[in-house]
């Protein structure tokens, strides 16, 4: 399952649609406006197996924060670029599964991912 932050433009949802993904935003398909909560959202990826997080709200780039159940991604390059980083990221062949993306909380920049993955010491890096 995608699951997209409330933050995430809508009209970069509706890109992500076009190009046929099927993410779930919350606040829209799943849980509450109001959940702007970082308890409540981690509360809800803890039910879900191997979901991919993806918001704009760089205070989930914590190491606490990976989990074997799901992938936390922050997308931190242009809001017009939002769909852009997201689909160049599920496609790129270190990422393009879930079993890939779990446990990790990873950053999306203009010219390289960097990541936290739950045995890490230290992040990881990779350019793209």
């Amino acid at each position: 399952m995608i699951l997209l932050d409330h933050n995430i433009p809508k009209g970069q949802v509706e890109l992500l649609r076009h190009a046929r993904l099927r993410p779930q935003q919350i606040g829209r398909e799943v849980g509450r406006p109001e959940w702007q909560d970082l308890e409540e959202i981690l509360r809800y990826l803890h039910r879900l197996k191997a979901a991919t997080f993806i918001t704009r709200d760089e205070g989930f780039f914590l190491r606490r924060l990976c989990h074997p159940n799901y992938c936390i991604v922050i997308v931190s390059g242009p809001v017009t670029e939002t769909a852009r980083y997201i689909r160049r990221f599920l496609g790129h062949t270190a990422f393009r599964t879930k079993q890939q993306r779990t446990g990790k909380v990873i950053r999306l920049l203009a010219t390289r991912i960097v990541w936290w993955g739950i045995r890490a010491e230290f992040q990881q890096r990779l350019l793209w």
